[in-house]
């Protein structure tokens, strides 16, 4: 593939970042698994004994959200809905038959969704996780609001689960976009196709560039 055929779609910082959510999503995710239900309990021996999963886990949780917080700011400006997503919503049964709709800028309204909805559930997430970390913070709340914010955690977590698993299989049916995550870098076709507006605007700046070296 000619690097004149191709457009770069996330610099090595952003794919760093990205894995580096991935690796401390897997952990906190499989270990909240076996905090959660006690059938899965025998998950946590996968990182030496359940005492330690239950130790590192809001740690990890902790740097996930960290981690999180560059994404969603990197990506804020780019996930606001516009009139084009409603098209795109419109037209969902071409979606379905993995043909496009709208004139689409960076992210379209599946992607947009997931932004939003894996936002919420970290922030969520995240307070509840301060209010039941013992021993650290549970001792400054009421044990109402530590049973309140273990019920929020909970369903904020498999929340987060189930919107990953979304994310992966939507990854995997746009050929083209684990490999943008990767390498960085996708085709101009593949941009054209499934972005236009977003291809338009690279060009636009690329030529630019070029104007005004």
């Amino acid at each position: 593939m000619k690097k004149k055929d191709t457009i770069l779609r996330y610099s090595p910082i952003e794919r760093i970042n990205h894995w580096s959510v991935v690796l401390c999503f897997l952990f906190t995710g499989i270990s909240g698994l076996g905090l959660f239900f006690p059938s899965f309990n025998w998950l946590m021996n996968i990182f030496g004994t359940p005492q330690l999963a239950r130790i590192l886990h809001p740690f990890i949780g902790s740097a996930m959200f960290l981690l999180f917080i560059f994404m969603f700011f990197r990506y804020f400006k780019h996930n606001f809905i516009d009139k084009e997503d409603l098209v795109w919503l419109k037209n969902i049964h071409k979606i379905i038959r993995n043909e496009e709709a709208g004139d689409i800028g960076q992210y379209n309204l599946g992607q947009k969704g997931i932004y939003w909805s894996i936002s919420g559930c970290l922030i969520l997430l995240a307070i509840s996780g301060v209010i039941i970390w013992r021993p650290y913070f549970a001792d400054f709340f009421s044990i109402p609001l530590i049973r309140l914010a273990l019920l929020a955690h909970s369903l904020a977590g498999i929340g987060l689960i189930l919107l990953i698993m979304i994310h992966v299989y939507a990854a995997f049916w746009v050929k083209g976009s684990i490999r943008a995550m990767v390498e960085g870098w996708v085709t101009r076709g593949w941009a054209k196709k499934h972005h236009p507006r977003w291809y338009r605007e690279i060009r636009q700046k690329t030529k630019q560039d070029k104007m005004n070296p």
